[in-house]
């Protein structure tokens, strides 16, 4: 993930006109000036008067903020549960596979043992005889 804060294009630039009242300001290029912070709070001026169509690119953009840091939450805690869930998935695993070796390791061993002692005992015998 990209901790590195992105460029926002929102944030007002010198080319943003001002007006002393009347028509609400929007930049040079005629769009209308970019959504606040979340959080901050519009002077009812700024926004009296506004059109649909500065309503609507006003609520676009405020989407795609919020849609921005949602996204950013959910990678996280998407990823720490997955964390979570593989440590678990895995430590289970490891139990697992822990306890067939040492099973399958302590047949290996009985079985070892007891054919070195039937062959000392096979050699004692035909000693013996």
């Amino acid at each position: 993930m990209n901790n590195r804060p992105q460029f926002d294009s929102h944030i007002p630039v010198l080319t943003e006109v001002v007006h002393d009242g009347g028509a609400p300001p929007v930049l040079v290029d005629g769009a209308p000036p970019p959504p606040r912070p979340l959080g901050a709070r519009l002077e009812v001026n700024a926004i009296e008067g506004w059109s649909d169509p500065e309503w609507t690119l006003l609520e676009r953009r405020l989407s795609e903020r919020i849609l921005q840091q949602l996204q950013g939450r959910i990678d996280f805690v998407l990823e720490q549960r997955l964390r979570d869930s593989m440590a678990e998935v895995l430590q289970h695993a490891i139990t697992g596979l822990t306890s067939e070796i040492r099973s399958g390791l302590q047949n290996t061993i009985e079985h070892v043992v007891a054919r070195a002692v039937a062959q000392e005992l096979a050699q004692l015998k035909t000693q013996q005889k």
